[in-house]
């Protein structure tokens, strides 16, 4: 098992911890850590590894930080 810090913005914070370490099985993608969350992987605009952007299927290790903001509007 590995540990990961997932950090929610904007709505996904609705009912759910604005910050959280979770444990996921080594190889988990992304993509799993948004579903575990019951979140539409369709309503995930920006999803940061570390900081970083990229594709959903990128897997977290041990102590690694993901970031998913919905999109942003305004006006």
């Amino acid at each position: 098992m590995i540990k990961a810090e997932v950090r929610l913005f904007a709505y996904f914070r609705e009912g759910r911890e604005k910050k959280q370490i979770m444990e996921f099985e080594e190889g988990t993608t992304i993509s799993q850590v948004i579903e575990a969350l019951n979140i539409d992987e369709k309503e995930v605009s920006i999803a940061l590894l570390n900081g970083i952007d990229g594709s959903l299927d990128r897997q977290i290790e041990d102590g690694d930080i993901v970031a998913l903001f919905p999109p942003v509007g305004g006006g």
